[in-house]
């Protein structure tokens, strides 16, 4: 019996929950499980991500909200994002793997905006897979800052109100495409969250509209290779209708 060759999705983003019910299952500090998925699950999962033709990879790493976490996992999780753009930048650049991010960088600390800055230039010509990391990402502050961009750039035109106007109700949803983080990428066709919640906490709120949804009980920690080609598998039980 022939059996049609899997669909893989251009596009997959994970909410990246669980990490410290897992760390705390495990009888260790909050912090670990987030350095276990850093040390231990993105480079294996990025690989075979690459090898199963994927092209783009995003990964919420930090949300808006999360800064209302304790001070000591606060700074951990920043310790953490400083090698996963300094040491891990390198590997994955060897790798042929392009690195972007998307969220408001300007509330990370200085060297930790340089360092993201620095590798998303190092990367820029690399087409293996891109991997975006949502760092300090929010979907409602995305769309505000997004807003904002496109009013300051018609403030600065210098135009008479009635082409301001007549621009403003000729604008498109491919026009505001543009103004997002997430300008030049497809939107997601999968996002997958980990840990068990059933909801998307603001993630990519634009962007997730013809989105498949899936939701796993198990946490961060646990995604496997093996895990995103079941995701995947799941996928391809979904008849995708965009609207028709």
């Amino acid at each position: 019996m022939n059996h049609k060759p899997l669909i893989i999705p251009q596009h997959i983003a994970i909410i990246m929950d669980g990490n410290r019910r897992w760390a705390v299952k495990n009888g260790l500090p909050a912090i670990e499980g987030h350095r276990y998925v850093a040390t231990n699950i993105l480079e294996n999962l990025i690989e075979h991500a690459a090898d199963l033709g994927i092209k783009y990879l995003t990964l919420w790493a930090w949300s808006t909200e999360n800064w209302s976490r304790g001070k000591n996992e606060v700074t951990g999780i920043m310790n953490i994002l400083r090698w996963g753009f300094g040491k891990f930048g390198d590997k994955m650049h060897k790798r042929g793997i392009r690195i972007l991010a998307i969220g408001d960088a300007t509330k990370l600390a200085p060297d930790i905006q340089k360092l993201i800055a620095y590798y998303v230039n190092k990367t820029s010509s690399n087409s293996r897979i891109t991997v975006i990391f949502a760092v300090n990402y929010g979907g409602r502050d995305e769309i505000i800052r997004s807003i904002k961009r496109l009013a300051n750039e018609i403030i600065n035109m210098h135009i008479d109100q009635e082409r301001v106007r007549k621009q403003i109700n000729n604008f498109t949803i491919q026009q505001f495409n543009n103004y997002l983080d997430t300008a030049g990428i497809p939107d997601p066709d999968l996002i997958i969250r980990t840990g068990g919640e059933k909801r998307l906490s603001g993630f990519l709120l634009w962007q997730c509209q013809y989105s498949e949804l899936i939701f796993v009980d198990w946490y961060m920690p646990d995604f496997t290779p093996t895990r995103l080609d079941q995701s995947i598998t799941e996928y391809n039980r979904r008849q995708r209708r965009f609207g028709k």
